[in-house]
Formats: structure tokens, C-alpha cells, sequence
């Protein structure tokens, strides 16, 4: 069984809380995992961001949604329990208790007028039936916002010079902490030319250890005889690290090839580099922040 939309679960936890007992959260988490005959996979799955697990998110979107509602309260910190409300609503709901139903209450209707005020973006209703709650539909947005940047991003470098790719190159290399000063960088991996950059950077600002480079602008996939010329030129120079970078993308073999040799030989396709280039900020800009908060319970606390 997947894991169930937050809207879902509103029922089923009032269900639990049904004896009008006051239950930890955790436990309530646990029941409902269990009723829903959760895999261990299934329970600690993370939304994208990998900052809280997917059902811990949605049940706390339940919750509050439900406790708006007037149907259930917080007796203390870290714990639920049903209101009169609540039980009275078990026995008059639906089959499955929605915000549509939850729209009877005028708390709830007061609550949702004010989450969309002055902007309707976040909470858009037709997203909400479908399940998802703010932070999954605040991810999937920020999901497709970099991947169609970073398609336009690959595609901007596949079309671009071979001097303005090694100069890319290098940027996002000292930005990533390798090499010693633009000058130094540039000078060790402009050493040689093969359709790109082919050169040697230091994997420190102290020159500890040297990385060999390979560059290639590619527009389909680069096959393991490719790989292993590389790899035949660092076994020449008796280099321990390599880095082989691709607009295009690497097939299985190749990539397969390189986890059982020496010397150390990392692999990044023309994704992975984009990917790169939005997260150390190379040709991108950030253009908005947005904060996403939460209440801390133990500030509330009087004792």
C-alpha cells in the first residue's frame, strides 16, 4: 500500500482518538502506519528535500487541518486528543472527512481565508483535493523550476564555444573548492586541447594531490572505449584521480567500468554538471528566497 494523501488519513486518525483519551504523537503516527500496513521503506520515505519524512508530514497536515476544524485539540505539547466536536463528527461525516467537509465549520473557513490572503499560489484548492500538502506542492514546484532550468542550462553549454566551456569549467571547479587561484586553475587545465579541456587541476588550495581532467562537448552517449583511453592516460602519468565530464551522458558499461579500477575516476554526465552549475551558482542567479517556518512548542511552554 502507498503512502496515503494527508486527506486520507483525517478520519482514520480521528478514529484512533475516538476513546477521548489523550495520545502522544507518536503513537498516533504509529497507529496510523500500522493500520495502513506501511512498509519500513514506506515510513522513513523523505519528501525531496530530505529534511522530514513524507508520512510524518502529512499527518501533521492532517492534524492541523482537523484541529482548525475544532475536531481535535492539543492537550499538551506532543499530544492529541478528540473534542466533542469531533466525536459528534465521526458519527455525521462521510465515509472519508475532506476539506470539503471540513468547510461546514466556520473556524476552518476562517482559517483557509487567511492561508490564501494576500496570495492564492501556495494552496491552490484544485491541488489540495488532490492530497498534497503545502510543503509537497512547494517542492514539486521547486522541482520542475531547476529541471527546466537545468535543461536550459545543458543546452546553452552544448551550443556554446570550446574556450567558453573550459572557462565554465573552471569557474565551477574553484567554486567547488578545487584548485588554487582563477589564474592557477586556468593555466593547469588549459595545458592541452582535445575538443574541450584536457588538463590537471589540484584537488586542494595546498596542491596536495592533482586531478586529471577530461572535457568533452558530447551530444549522445560516451561508451566505455572512451573511458578507458582516459583512464589509460592517468595509468601514463601514474595520476591516483580522474574526472571525466560530458555534456552528453555515459552509457552502463562505462559507468560500470569505472567502479572496479584504479585509479579513481569520477564520471559527470551533462545532468549532473548542470545540476552543479545551480547548486555552486554558475551562469544562474538567484532571483527569490523563500522561507519556510514552523511553530517551536517549547517556546509556549509556561513552566
Amino acid at each position: 500500500m502507498s503512502i496515503p494523501d494527508f486527506q486520507t488519513l483525517m478520519r482514520p486518525l480521528l478514529e484512533f482518538l475516538s476513546d477521548r483519551r489523550d495520545h502522544a504523537l507518536l503513537e498516533v503516527r504509529q497507529a496510523l502506519a500500522d493500520r495502513f500496513k506501511l512498509t519500513e521503506e514506506e515510513r522513513k520515505a523523505l519528501l525531496p528535500s530530505g529534511r522530514q519524512g513524507i508520512f510524518v508530514n502529512r499527518v501533521a497536515w492532517a492534524q492541523v487541518y482537523l484541529s482548525h476544524a475544532g475536531l481535535l485539540e492539543n492537550p499538551q505539547r506532543g499530544h492529541l486528543k478528540i473534542t466533542e466536536r469531533g466525536v459528534k463528527a465521526l458519527a455525521e461525516a462521510p465515509e472519508k472527512i475532506s476539506i470539503a467537509y471540513l468547510q461546514n465549520f466556520p473556524e476552518f473557513v476562517r482559517f483557509r481565508i487567511n492561508a490564501k490572503k494576500p496570495k492564492e499560489t501556495l494552496m491552490d484548492a484544485r491541488q489540495e483535493d488532490e492530497g498534497r500538502t503545502p510543503e509537497e506542492m512547494l517542492e514539486d514546484a521547486q522541482f520542475r523550476l531547476r529541471t527546466d532550468l537545468s535543461s536550459e542550462l545543458l543546452n546553452r553549454v552544448k551550443n556554446c564555444s570550446p574556450q567558453f566551456f573550459e572557462r565554465l569549467v573552471v569557474e565551477l571547479l574553484l567554486k567547488m573548492g578545487y584548485g588554487g587561484s582563477r589564474q592557477e586553475a586556468g593555466e593547469a587545465i588549459g595545458t592541452a586541447g582535445d575538443e574541450g579541456i584536457d588538463g590537471l587541476i589540484n584537488e586542494d588550495r595546498l596542491g596536495l594531490d592533482t586531478i586529471y581532467l577530461q572535457a568533452k562537448r558530447w551530444e549522445g552517449t560516451v561508451g566505455r572505449p572512451e573511458v578507458q583511453k582516459f583512464v589509460g592516460a592517468l595509468h601514463g602519468k601514474r595520476a591516483k584521480k580522474g574526472v571525466f565530464i560530458t555534456t552528453g551522458s555515459f552509457s552502463a558499461e562505462a559507468k560500470q567500468y569505472v567502479t572496479s579500477i584504479e585509479p579513481k575516476v569520477v564520471l559527470i554526465d551533462g545532468q549532473t554538471l548542470a545540476s552543479f552549475m545551480i547548486d555552486f551558482n554558475v551562469g544562474v542567479d538567484l532571483i527569490a528566497s523563500y522561507q519556510v517556518k514552523r511553530l517551536v512548542s517549547d517556546y509556549f511552554d509556561e513552566e
